[in-house]
């Protein structure tokens, strides 16, 4: 298991860095007990869903190593981020070698779900890209529910799911990564293509591929959350209110604003 640990990181905000800081010293006294505090934070991420948590000169950065690194500055405790595949994730956090996971995950019903979710620090879904020569014919809310409407997704994915489902007159088309999809888009093999949020916003940071955009209303709602192990409740409660915290001093804005350069809710 390899572990990736998050070197210092630097508020580019001074106001926000002071603020942050007295928040910071206020909470650790009232957040932090004797017994976790100076321990390692031990957060299992997928890198490679841009901006939620990637690979950038060799340093892993986006919103969740952000999250992770102010959580674990307000609860005291030493940052281990723990790279791992996304279907590895689950066993490593009810195993025991990981205390929590911020790797972009969808709040699942607590009935049918095996961990603990805390409260949600990001509104997502699913979201149509276009070409932009489409756009006019793609403005209306309900244009993507019309008859024949001609949509790409990846297949078992959260995309594809909406699609059978919710688009029975479309003609849909599967392909295995986004690249794949955009080209199909350029090539007007396709109208649509419809991923999760996170394709969405690194479209609009990215500088290659201007010729595309997304029409950033979701079409499923779709809440991520932060997750931990079923018998760790007293982390949950330090998670919940560390999340209160950057929620009320504007630091979860900040790095979501700092992230995704698109306008989102982050909360339901």
């Amino acid at each position: 298991m390899r572990v990736h640990v998050i070197p210092g990181w630097q508020w580019s905000h001074p106001v926000l860095a002071r603020t942050l800081a007295i928040a910071l010293a206020m909470a650790c006294l009232a957040l932090v007990s004797p017994l976790s505090a100076q321990s390692v934070l031990r957060v299992g991420m997928t890198p490679g869903v841009p901006p939620l948590h990637y690979y950038s000169e060799g340093r892993l950065v986006g919103v969740d190593p952000d999250s992770a690194r102010t959580v674990a500055e307000i609860l005291s405790r030493r940052l281990e981020i723990v790279p791992l595949p996304a279907d590895r994730l689950r066993q490593a956090l009810l195993a025991g070698d990981i205390d929590v996971i911020m790797s972009g995950l969808v709040i699942e019903d607590a009935e049918n779900s095996d961990l603990m979710f805390a409260r949600p620090y990001l509104r997502a879904g699913q979201m149509a890209i276009l070409h932009d020569t489409a756009v006019t014919g793609f403005g209306q809310p309900w244009a993507v529910y019309r008859e024949d409407v001609r949509i790409g997704v990846r297949p078992g994915s959260a995309g594809s799911a909406f699609a059978e489902q919710d688009l029975p007159d479309a003609d849909i088309s599967h392909y295995t990564n986004s690249e794949a999809a955009f080209a199909a888009l350029r090539d007007r093999e396709i109208d649509l293509f419809i991923d999760d949020a996170a394709t969405s916003w690194s479209l609009a940071a990215s500088e290659m591929q201007t010729d595309l955009i997304s029409l950033y209303r979701p079409l499923t709602e779709e809440h991520l959350a932060w997750a931990v192990a079923p018998d760790n409740p007293a982390l949950l409660r330090d998670l919940n209110q560390a999340l209160n915290l950057m929620r009320a001093n504007g630091t979860l804005d900040y790095i979501i604003d700092r992230w995704i350069p698109v306008q989102v809710s982050d909360s339901p």
